[in-house]
């Protein structure tokens, strides 16, 4: 997500910060370069043009030029216009009004809005605690309703039972009447979509908000289309009451054009972005945690929101009791990697954290991903509860045997068992200096642990065990390396 936005951003940045001074002409010389980033990340021309305009009247101003890290003043001009740009503040959905609170999903065929139909009613009932009902209202797309019905059943939320031969608006209306007799709170509409804008969708769209009287009209767009999906958001607000935008697929668009272009052109914010194939990889959108992203900064706070979801609390305890007494055996290494995966994977963890982002790419070159996690996973299984316990009993003649097991080589259980007794040794360390409560007042004495850490610490399991050099600081990736 923004990746090459990221690289090029802070490629710019990085020849103005520990600069002593800045002139007017240096200050425009790197606007001009924000310029060219921001066209090459397909934002909309004439987004560009006020986003730089913006941004270098306020950069050319004297809190800037005669600041004292005037490198760094330019940085946060540039993330302030880029929140403001992407809609300042998060913009929630309408749900908490006399029930059902109607939710209509348009879109072009193609988009993701059956599937995201379904992310947003598993988002509703398990984090909003809402009684949610889906209805599909695409009669159009062959097996369209069928499909709804079985995403309701994975997600275990209610859906309209099936009439064939119903058209859009008569199911509109019984979905609505449905909803009110049977106490749900929400109602999600599903509508049909085309393969372009045509003036039969745009028909259909205006008689089922008519019907259905919204509160909410959400328009799903595929963010890897670009500067098309401007286009169609802009082509859809003319004719339907839009209230919101629920962009797609942000996980494989590395240019960020149609987010940042979005708010500006639409006018409506942008409430939810796709981050996966999975039917929980739906999140609200956060523009200053997206800024934050885009200029390197990271993203703690949603790497915590996260954490809390996934991380099993009594789990957690039994982990910091066993580490208080010095014990990490192989078992806990494999917690280790279960919780990153299931946390989203080694590059979203890498995304969220501070400065982390040539980090990532080094990584990358170096071969380490979420499959070389797997890898690692398949050794320490393929030991006996044994010799997980006691990996020091490990010799010769086991090695090969895990080795064969895993489909791996004996060099690699000889790197898994560094990385172990690596991670051993921190512990230790860990111990020595006070244990967890001790490391936790490292994040700032009392500062806001929102923060994050202080550069040049993080806290054990931020990165996958091995991956942190002397003090917490990343150290060189290519002890991961799997050679095939």
């Amino acid at each position: 997500m923004f990746e090459s936005l990221s690289d090029r951003l802070n490629m710019v940045f990085d020849k103005l910060r520990g600069r002593g001074a800045l002139s007017e002409l240096e200050v425009r010389g790197a606007m001009r370069e924000v310029r060219i980033a921001l066209l090459e990340a397909d934002v909309a021309l004439p987004v560009v043009k006020a986003f730089v305009d913006r941004a270098t009247e306020r950069a050319i101003g004297a809190e800037v030029l005669k600041s004292v890290t005037p490198g760094q003043q330019v940085v946060k001009i540039v993330n302030d216009c880029l929140v403001e740009t992407l809609g300042a503040e998060a913009a929630d959905i309408e749900v908490d009004v006399t029930p059902p609170a109607v939710l209509m999903m348009v879109g072009l065929q193609g988009s993701g809005k059956t599937t995201t139909t379904a992310k947003l009613a598993k988002h509703l009932a398990e984090k909003r605690r809402k009684k949610v009902l889906m209805a599909s209202l695409d009669v159009n797309r062959p097996a369209a309703q069928q499909q709804l019905a079985i995403l309701g059943e994975q997600v275990k939320v209610a859906t309209l039972p099936i009439i064939p031969g119903q058209q859009p608006t008569d199911i509109a209306r019984r979905a609505r009447e449905a909803a009110k007799l049977q106490g749900f709170d929400v109602l999600l509409l599903d509508t049909a979509g085309r393969l372009h804008v045509d003036e039969a969708l745009m028909a259909e769209m205006e008689a089922v908000a008519a019907t259905s009287a919204p509160q909410e009209v959400l328009l799903v767009v595929d963010a890897l289309t670009g500067q098309d999906a401007v286009n169609v958001a802009a082509s859809f607000k003319g004719r339907v009451p839009l209230t919101g935008v629920v962009l797609t697929r942000m996980d494989g668009d590395a240019r960020g054009g149609a987010a940042l272009s979005m708010r500006e052109v639409t006018g409506k914010p942008i409430k939810f972005i796709g981050t996966g194939e999975k039917l929980d990889a739906l999140e609200p959108f956060h523009p200053e945690r997206a800024a934050g992203r885009i200029l390197g900064m990271g993203d703690v706070v949603s790497l915590v929101e996260r954490a809390a979801e996934t991380i099993d609390a009594e789990d957690a305890q039994k982990m910091a009791e066993k580490l208080a007494k010095g014990g990490f055996d192989m078992t806990d290494l494999l917690a280790q990697f279960r919780q990153m995966k299931k946390m989203g994977g080694l590059g979203v963890l890498a995304s969220m954290l501070p400065g982390l982002g040539k980090a990532q790419a080094a990584m990358k070159q170096a071969g380490v991903s979420d499959r070389t996690i797997g890898h690692l996973e398949a050794i320490i299984l393929s030991m006996t509860p044994k010799e997980r316990a006691r990996p020091e009993i490990l010799n010769a003649r086991r090695k090969i045997r895990i080795a064969k097991g895993s489909g791996t080589t004996v060099q690699e259980v000889n790197r898994l068992l560094k990385m172990h007794a690596d991670m051993a040794t921190a512990m230790k360390r860990l111990r020595k200096m006070g244990g967890i409560k001790a490391l936790a007042g490292m994040f700032g004495g009392g500062a806001d642990p929102a923060a994050g850490p202080p550069p040049g610490l993080l806290p054990p399991g931020a990165l996958p065990p091995g991956l942190g050099g002397p003090g917490g600081r990343p150290g060189p990736p290519g002890n991961f390396r799997l050679k095939r």
